[in-house]
């Protein structure tokens, strides 16, 4: 197990190092976002959608932070589904054409704006997040709290469609060690890389299946990190907790040397892990799986672990 004090240490050098590097902190407060409205070059980008507790186009219409600009997590292109699989990253192509769509260049600093209004929403802005890096762009940041911590601190509120820029061109390239695909899932094991079940405990017992995959249970060797530990509620407002992470990290026995690939259902709650993880914890290689359990499931040659009478049972699922 990672000493308390030393995974302490890598989390302190690494928010120093990121924040250095980008020139922005991975995570920030709604005081800081006031601060900075109206820069130039930064754009608030909310990702409301309908997954949030309430949160979609109409949503934002009703309320949102002043100078924003809205895309809908789960309708404007940000995922995409392939050969039956859902929540996979779309092409680069089509990535730069939604991201210059939105009067983002390569220039700008991006802050991603969730509803904060439930324990799933945080993934919206993690994606989103992940997939700004994933191109290469490292100015962008997640306001915690999202759009409900930045009413509950009482700063203006905007009304109407928004902020409409001018389309803009953004070229993205593909920093491949942040994604995984599932040949390297398959060799994890043998690579001695972490795969990390950013899934509530339930679903990586097995005894709860999502609809998006096949078969229940997890990745056999996987170790369990459920996204929503790392969320607090506030009121009606819910933030990511930095104070839980090392305790979370530690107690799933994680090292932060070994190369860790983070999966859940469709590559959302995973979002959470790898955030948390890679920009947060001070981890050293951190990969998103977006195929995650609903590719990993389509074919029963592949094996599954589930538990069983508080046991963890591996089932070999040969045809």
């Amino acid at each position: 197990m990672i000493r308390l004090a030393t995974l302490s240490v890598l989390f302190l050098f690494s928010a120093f190092c990121y924040a250095a590097k980008a020139q922005v902190p991975a995570l920030v407060d709604a005081a800081w976002l006031n601060d900075r409205l109206g820069d130039d070059q930064l754009v608030v980008l909310d990702v409301r959608s309908g997954i949030d507790n309430g949160g979609d186009r109409s949503s934002f219409q009703q309320g949102h932070i002043p100078g924003s600009v809205y895309s809908s997590y789960t309708n404007d292109g940000w995922r995409e589904t392939r050969d039956g699989v859902t929540g996979l990253m779309p092409p680069v192509r089509s990535l730069e054409r939604l991201i210059g769509s939105l009067g983002i260049t390569n220039d700008t600093t991006v802050v991603v704006v969730p509803a904060g209004t439930g324990v799933t929403d945080f993934g919206s802005a993690a994606r989103v997040y992940w997939t700004f890096r994933v191109l290469g762009h490292d100015a962008v940041t997640i306001l915690n709290g999202g759009f409900a911590g930045w009413k509950a601190a009482d700063y203006d509120v905007a009304t109407g469609d928004g902020a409409r820029l001018p389309v803009a061109q953004f070229k993205g390239e593909l920093q491949e060690p942040l994604l995984a695909s599932l040949e390297e899932v398959q060799q994890a094991r043998d690579t001695q890389a972490q795969l990390v079940d950013a899934r509530p405990a339930d679903y990586f017992r097995g005894e709860t299946k999502s609809p998006a995959a096949k078969a229940p249970g997890t990745i056999p060797g996987s170790r369990n990190l459920p996204h929503d530990s790392f969320i607090n509620q506030q009121d009606e407002v819910f933030y990511l907790n930095r104070d839980a992470i090392t305790e979370k990290v530690n107690t799933a026995e994680l090292d932060p040397g070994a190369r860790t690939i983070a999966f859940c259902n469709t590559g959302h709650w995973a979002a959470t892990d790898w955030f948390v993880l890679s920009e947060l914890a001070g981890f050293e290689e951190v990969a998103l799986y977006d195929g995650s359990m609903a590719q990993w499931s389509q074919d029963s040659d592949r094996p599954m672990q589930v538990a069983k009478k508080g046991l963890s049972k591996l089932l070999d699922l040969f045809n």
